[in-house]
């Protein structure tokens, strides 16, 4: 192999240099610390588990699946996988490791792997960063990990103009059970939604039972006084329907109540994870930014896998991507060599205010630490840091 080869990387991965891992570490600090002040404990799970744990083969979690690394354990003979999101993991400690009767609130960090890119321009090993609530169906419940969401991104120093996304699954699901649809009509409604391809959607509805409500769905997706205006009283009498729509709006409400300036928009269809999600879904969006800031919704049914199936809410970001564009300029200051007090005093005083401070080696001088942004010298007998 030519040595050019030797330090390339994998497509998705890369190194993070100084000037910005300065400023994701700090920002996984005030995260970490920020949830923490809302209640929300530090929980560290690790790198790889069985496969069982991480993924199964159900329908509700292929996406997962598909997505996460596989490696036989060299001691059980196992399948082992490397962890592609630290949701499933999380709700593990809470069924078994550590269960709590009544609400849970736990958080985390760490960096997870996925075998496929989740997006354009998207790192494969994105470090995740995120909460989970367990234990409380409630409105309240998700109208707290809405507002978290968007406190901690206020945090980062990013929620100018920031844009909220609510949508919930339950209006689709609960239209798709009333209809009697197969799997494959729901796939390809769920696919037409994804794709807002309304004439395609009007076709394909054309001689579906509740064709017009289907339709109706995509058409007033973002406007739910319209869409209320346009399903049909049958479907408006469902329980189902009905909760999920009450839901949503009441979620929007008290959202709106607490950020009276934040914009709040409204996407019924929005289906991503439908299989995984059981209720509200929510994601938080910036100008100029493609992908969400942060995600996540109600996943009710992710306990079951664990043997002790508990309401749960939760979001994630991803550090990384929060932290695009942002670099933080690195204050080096030089120490001359030697092992008088007053100068090893001036060092350790230094380092107390925050200062990165490096002392010479052997015949070391100024040039051989490029990277120094100042100088320790020493006036008229008294150490003073200046300016390089």
């Amino acid at each position: 192999m030519p040595i050019s080869e030797t330090w390339l990387l994998p497509d998705g991965v890369a190194d993070v240099l100084p000037e910005q891992a300065q400023v994701i570490e700090s920002l996984r600090r005030k995260s970490l610390d920020f949830l923490a002040s809302r209640g929300y404990q530090l929980v560290y799970t690790p790198f790889i588990e069985y496969i069982e744990s991480l993924s199964s083969l159900s329908e509700s979690n292929q996406d997962l699946d598909l997505a996460t690394f596989k490696v036989i354990d060299q001691l059980s003979g196992r399948l082992l996988g490397v962890r592609a999101d630290m949701t499933p993991q999380v709700a593990r400690i809470d069924a078994h490791v550590h269960p709590v009767e009544g609400v849970a609130r736990y958080c985390y960090a760490g960096t997870v792997l996925h075998t496929k890119p989740r997006g354009f321009n998207t790192s494969r090993a994105p470090l995740q960063l995120g909460a989970e609530l367990f234990g409380s169906d409630s409105i309240d419940a998700d109208v707290e990990m809405v507002d978290l969401m968007i406190s901690l991104i206020q945090e980062t120093g990013l929620a100018d103009g920031i844009h909220l996304d609510l949508g919930h699954v339950g209006l689709f699901r609960s239209l798709v059970a009333q209809a009697g649809l197969n799997k494959v009509a729901e796939r390809k409604l769920s696919d037409l939604y994804q794709r807002k391809a309304l004439p395609e959607l009007e076709e394909f509805t054309a001689e579906l039972k509740f064709g017009q409500d289907f339709y109706a769905l995509g058409r007033y997706a973002s406007d739910l006084d319209a869409l209320q205006a346009n399903l049909s009283a049958e479907v408006l009498a469902n329980p189902a329907f009905k909760q999920a729509f009450d839901a949503l709006q009441i979620t929007k409400d008290q959202v709106q109540a607490r950020w009276p300036n934040l914009s709040i928009g409204i996407d019924v269809v929005e289906l991503r994870s439908y299989h995984y999600h059981t209720g509200l879904m929510y994601a938080v969006y910036a100008p100029n930014r493609a992908a969400a800031l942060a995600q996540g919704g109600r996943y009710d049914g992710i306990g079951e896998h664990f043997g002790r199936a508990r309401p749960a809410t939760g979001f994630s970001c991803d550090l990384y991507a929060l932290s695009a564009g942002q670099f933080d300029a690195v204050h080096v200051v030089v120490a001359p060599k030697g092992v008088d007090a007053e100068l090893l005093n001036a060092i350790q005083s230094i380092r107390a205010q925050g200062l990165s401070v490096i002392q010479l080696l052997g015949n070391d001088d100024l040039n051989s630490i490029p990277y120094a942004t100042h100088q320790l010298v020493n006036v008229d007998g008294e150490w003073t840091v200046k300016t390089i």
